[in-house]
């Protein structure tokens, strides 16, 4: 893989890589390799991967090994996330993962600064921390976690700063039961919104 020669000591911290299927979003179904990165300093407090937040406490990997590692898969697509992945520069993982032929997908909180080169964009702002505003105009979908009424006004904030054609998904919060009437409700009175589910929950697998 001559792609791969130049970028051979170059490594990002992972928490994990496993193959799975897409559980959320416009996607769900599919066949896809993740890459959860390591480091987050959004906080969350219903973040249901928290192992992911101190970036130190994880192994640095070569992205030469992720790159192989994903081709092995032989997935739809590639899905980096975290943690907040944006925290580091993905110019040369996304460089070589596309180089083999891989759809890279990004999933982001957007509240650091873009890097890298996707085939799809799912921003998920969170109210904890401001959303870089070049983030929005890459954004294939919107993803908004809602656990009480209030998230809704939080999120229809969010929907003005996308282009119009932006998926806009809103997500009940998994730890909070009642969140799910409350999205469908909503998006009953609201069209212009999908309900996105964590079905790989339900499902069982990662």
């Amino acid at each position: 893989m001559s792609a791969l020669t130049s970028i051979a000591a170059a490594t990002l911290p992972i928490v994990e890589t496993f193959h799975s299927v897409q559980g959320e979003g416009a996607w769900m179904g599919c066949s896809a390799f993740f890459i959860r990165l390591a480091g987050c300093d959004v906080g969350c407090p219903w973040c249901d991967t928290k192992q992911s937040w101190p970036r130190d406490r994880h192994p640095e990997v070569a992205i030469a090994d992720l790159v192989e590692a994903a081709v092995a898969a032989q997935p739809q697509f590639v899905v980096i996330t975290g943690g907040e992945p944006l925290l580091h520069d993905l110019t040369e993982l996304t460089n070589a993962l596309r180089s083999q032929g891989l759809r890279c997908h990004l999933e982001t909180s957007g509240s650091a600064s873009p890097s890298g080169s996707f085939d799809w964009v799912t921003l998920s702002p969170k109210p904890f921390k401001a959303v870089v505003a070049a983030n929005y105009n890459w954004a294939n979908e919107l993803k908004v976690v809602i656990q009480t009424d209030a998230d809704f006004d939080f999120a229809e904030q969010e929907a003005i700063a996308v282009p119009e054609t932006t998926l806009k998904l809103l997500q009940p919060e998994w730890n909070s039961p009642e969140s799910c009437d409350r999205v469908v409700n909503y998006v009953r009175q609201h069209p212009r919104w999908r309900v996105s589910l964590q079905t790989h929950k339900f499902l069982g697998v990662r």
